[in-house]
């Protein structure tokens, strides 16, 4: 099999045998010979992933709550608590990939990415890590605790305006002065490998899921969940969650073509990017569909993870939760009504307590 540094700059068919068929990303048609779509990653690249950064990153606890499966029909409930993983979220697992498959010579110059806060902290992290220099672009808007966080493990910050055309002119502007490595959040093949590796872990810690929910924005995270566990397991159910400010799955999905995040208006901000060129196949092709939730709903799933599963989950975490709780995951005329057994992936915890904590001090 090919490095991941050439699975960065390569696509993969996934048929019946997970064999991988390794094409150019120029390639037009992006199609096989058999006829496949070609992704970005296959389960062969996640397991590769998993041998490469084993070492390096946690494998996260799976918890359970009768009191939660109460809530929902008394389905059983496995929680993949991402918050646990370094940098406080999933992230690390594809920025690590990704910064382990780069060559050695181009060591020196580093990396460089834009992101609203967990992918920047993961890739200064990660690039600590393996001893290079990590600049990192973050929107002006962005929670301080992620921001701390970038500078807490060594990363170079930029900031920008809130807006994705800023972003990336900094980000542009960075590498041709550094010749740093662009490592985008998530359409990235060995990003997309290495957030895959959440399910592996997943279904070797509970082998007999029925269904897995996991958040998607730019859909890095659900693309590697979903070629690892229909990989291992072509008849589970791999779910969508996201908010309903920020509902562009839910509508590319329905209307069969990618549709971009205009204006998104949602607490959870690590949901507020669109799908790329890489992600978007996967999901429109594997993930059997989409559940969308409001606000309230999400703050409501987090006092649930704080208050019963004792954990603290973001609300771009708490979104899955959320999405298991709502009537339409419960409805009876879904593809996934019969799921007992689904594992909810709470994405991560870099929430700004700041608040909470000022409220137990007693007025003077």
């Amino acid at each position: 099999m090919e490095s991941l540094s050439a699975i960065a700059a390569g696509t993969y068919s996934l048929n019946d045998d997970s064999q991988d068929h390794i094409n150019d990303t120029d390639n037009a048609n992006r199609h096989s010979q058999t006829g496949h779509e070609l992704y970005a990653a296959s389960l062969e690249s996640i397991l590769a992933a998993a041998k490469r950064i084993g070492p390096l990153i946690h494998r996260t606890a799976v918890l359970t709550s009768s009191s939660i499966a109460e809530l929902s029909g008394n389905r059983t409930f496995f929680f993949k608590c991402e918050m646990f993983q370094k940098g406080g979220s999933f992230k690390f697992r594809g920025a690590c990939n990704a910064v382990y498959s780069i060559s050695d010579d181009c060591i020196a110059k580093g990396v460089v990415t834009h992101s609203s806060g967990n992918h920047a902290a993961a890739l200064a992290l990660a690039a600590r890590v393996r001893g290079m220099p990590a600049y990192i672009v973050i929107p002006k808007n962005t929670p301080i605790c992620k921001l701390e966080a970038v500078k807490r493990y060594g990363g170079v910050v930029h900031l920008c305006e809130p807006s994705l055309i800023s972003r990336e002119r900094t980000a542009e502007a960075i590498v041709s002065q550094t010749g740093a490595t662009f490592i985008p959040p998530y359409n990235h093949g060995a990003v997309i490998s290495g957030q895959g590796t959440v399910a592996l872990e997943l279904l070797d810690q509970v082998p007999d899921l029925d269904a897995i929910v996991a958040p998607i924005s730019g859909g890095g995270l659900l693309s590697g969940i979903v070629l690892a566990a229909k990989g291992i397991n072509p008849q589970i159910h791999v779910i969508a969650a996201e908010p309903k400010g920020a509902d562009d799955v839910a509508r590319s999905k329905a209307a069969g073509q990618l549709l971009k995040c205009e204006n998104p208006c949602t607490i959870a901000d690590g949901l507020r990017a669109s799908m790329g060129e890489y992600t978007w196949p996967i999901v429109r092709d594997l993930v059997d569909g989409v559940i969308t939730v409001d606000e309230e709903e999400i703050v409501s799933a987090m006092k649930i993870c704080y208050q019963q599963l004792k954990v603290v989950a973001e609300p771009s975490g708490a979104v899955s939760l959320a999405a298991v709780l709502s009537p339409q995951f419960t409805a009876p005329s879904s593809a996934w009504a019969g799921a007992k057994r689904v594992g909810v992936v709470l994405s991560g915890g870099n929430v700004d307590l700041e608040v909470l904590w000022k409220s137990f001090i007693p007025p003077h």
